[in-house]
């Protein structure tokens, strides 16, 4: 759950508030607009009341009637500019609040976003926005215009006959308080409702991605009895939200029912006696039928608003996730030269040629408490050549690269590039000097040039074709009808696994990094895919690091330093022949792959 994520901040900074304020001035004025509307409204009866006291006697009428006429169509302007004039300023709110919530989530910190269900944000991000321009442009001021309106009546009413005033407000005070009652359980249910809602997009995402799976295992009628059941919830909850929904119009339409029918009995008793005239009950009833529409959409808009409140409130805690810290460093520590990261890796040439390389100085990390991962982890990389990392799972191989990518903060020690300290450099800068390939690296929809460009728009048609190149992707593009402007389907449907990785490390090599980091890059590949890659390397790393996470031994051979590591610690440096001769881990790890063979072929090297 998403509050599991953030329980130490159960009041959420008010961001769609924020937003909403930037455009105050336009709501402001959409008020002022509806408001005229309602003042063109309300001097009808009036009027009408005086056109009925004026028939039947030499007075002119055609003055009058213009009045009326003009009111009529100066109130249908107003509103109509009114409802034009929040529609657009809803939209721009919508459109704002989503905006700010994805660079929230793109700049989220990785521990906080990867303890998100992805259906849920994206409910949140696409539904929940959606109502603003329903709860803020519309049911908002549409509150404070018919608020206005009712007020206007009531006050006029009573100078007409304050006693008919005191028959109304008996049948609609009661229903008025109904209402409020009615719309305080709307926001509850609704923001249930909006919980259940996203518990559904997370679930259905869930099975979709793993849509291959699902059938492998065939687990439709499981997944289907599943997500069925959080749907049946949702239709449940939605119901509920619905009915409370159904009920505010009904309870305001039986008290203003019942509020007219004692109106015309109490009005036109007094009108026989005299006490009032038959133009004044007549202005009177008709303020009555004003009143049933403001009164009608006052509750209603209350009702719509909490509901909207449920949604801002699921919105600002999601925008209220960690971000991500550009500089983990505040300050230079004492008796250090102050350098500016500018200064230091303004040139990419000059990170790729220079001598200092990556370094890791005692390196501690656990994900959670009292379960350490990295144990003072400690080895050098220099700024050419291939490093291996290799050590059996759960070794901290992976979260090493992490590290490096400032994807986790570092708990303990260092890691230095170029002998900076990465937290002290900010985290695009080292993204951008890193390059990153994953296991399962993903291949977006799209074009595989788009893809191969990803983040890296401005590359040129020769760093393209070089990275083709020693990813060994020429061939394969080349035989394509289309080339680069060959369309993939999700997750790189149209490429085999093998070429999907491929497409991930050329991706990488677009950027020309200081740094290339491949974690189990080759696993997907075919043999001879990975010897044309085993070959490339060598082409790349004469002119960056490199640093490979791996499990088959065959791709680590040639590398010029391994890295040996098991239960977060470094166990042993080499090459592959000196590891073979001294290191009994790596024996058991070349010989777990290389079968009994490997091992007699150790004792005759």
């Amino acid at each position: 759950m998403f509050r599991t994520a953030h329980s130490e901040s159960p009041t959420p900074h008010d961001w769609v508030g924020e937003i909403t304020r930037r455009h105050l001035p336009k709501i402001c004025g959409a008020i002022v607009l509806g408001l005229g509307a309602a003042a063109a409204g309300l001097a009808q009866p009036a009027l009408i009341g005086q056109l009925i006291g004026v028939v039947g006697t030499d007075a002119g009428l055609f003055v009058p009637i213009i009045v009326v006429v003009g009111l009529f169509l100066g109130e249908a302007a107003l509103t109509a500019v009114q409802a034009y004039s929040m529609g657009r300023t809803g939209e721009r709110i919508v459109y704002d609040t989503r905006v700010a919530l994805l660079d929230k989530l793109l700049h989220a910190d990785v521990t906080a976003f990867g303890k998100l269900r992805h259906g849920d944000v994206q409910a949140r991000v696409v539904t929940d926005t959606s109502l603003l321009k329903i709860a803020l442009a519309q049911s908002l001021p549409s509150i404070f215009i018919d608020s206005a309106m009712v007020v206007g009546g009531i006050v006029l009413m009573f100078l007409i006959d304050p006693l008919l005033l005191g028959v109304t407000a008996g049948g609609l005070g009661i229903a008025s308080a109904v209402s409020l009652l009615l719309a305080r359980r709307l926001r509850t249910v609704a923001q249930h409702n909006r919980a259940i809602v996203g518990d559904l997009g997370s679930d259905l995402q869930r099975a979709i991605g793993a849509f291959s799976t699902v059938k492998a295992c065939r687990a439709e009628e499981l997944e289907g009895n599943r997500i069925g059941g959080v749907a049946f919830a949702a239709r449940s909850s939605g119901i509920k939200v619905s009915a409370l929904n159904a009920m505010l119009s009904p309870v305001m339409s039986i008290g203003l029912q019942a509020s007219l029918a004692a109106v015309i009995i109490t009005g036109m008793g007094r009108a026989a006696t005299g006490a009032i005239s038959a133009a004044d009950v007549t202005a009177f009833i008709m303020y009555l039928f004003y009143l049933v529409s403001p009164l009608m959409t006052l509750f209603i808009g209350i009702g719509q608003l909490q509901q909207g409140r449920a949604a801002i409130g699921r919105i600002n805690e999601l925008a209220s996730i960690p971000q991500e810290p550009s500089v983990l460093l505040p300050h230079t520590p004492a008796g250090a030269t102050a350098r500016h990261p500018d200064d230091v890796l303004a040139s990419r040439d000059t990170v790729i040629y220079n001598h200092f390389g990556v370094e890791f100085q005692r390196v501690r990390f656990a994900y959670e408490p009292d379960e350490p991962v990295l144990r003072g982890v400690s080895f050098s990389v220099p700024a050419r050549g291939l490093t291996a990392i290799v050590g059996p799972s759960g070794s901290g191989k992976t979260t090493l690269l992490q590290l490096l990518m400032r994807f986790y903060p570092v708990q303990g020690g260092r890691i230095l590039i170029n002998g900076e300290n990465i937290n002290a450099i900010p985290v695009n800068i080292v993204r951008g000097l890193v390059g990153y390939v994953q296991q399962e690296s993903t291949t977006l929809r799209g074009t595989i040039g788009e893809n191969l460009v990803y983040g890296e728009n401005h590359a040129t048609s020769t760093e393209i074709e070089r990275a083709l190149w020693l990813s060994g992707l020429t061939d394969v593009i080349r035989a394509l009808p289309r080339g680069l402007d060959t369309e993939l389907g999700e997750s790189g449907v149209g490429l085999s696994g093998g070429q999907r990785q491929r497409l991930a490390i050329a991706r990488m090599l677009v950027r020309r990094p200081a740094v290339l980091l491949l974690d189990e890059a080759t696993s997907n590949l075919d043999s001879e895919s990975e010897l044309v890659l085993r070959n490339s390397l060598r082409r790349i790393s004469a002119e960056c690091t490199v640093i490979s996470v791996a499990h088959r031994m065959s791709t680590v051979v040639d590398a010029d330093r391994i890295v040996v590591m098991e239960a977060g610690g470094v166990r042993a440096l080499g090459t592959h022949r000196e590891l073979l001769a001294g290191s009994p881990l790596y024996q058991r790890l070349n010989a777990i792959q290389q079968g009994p063979a490997a091992g007699r072929g150790r004792e005759n090297p």
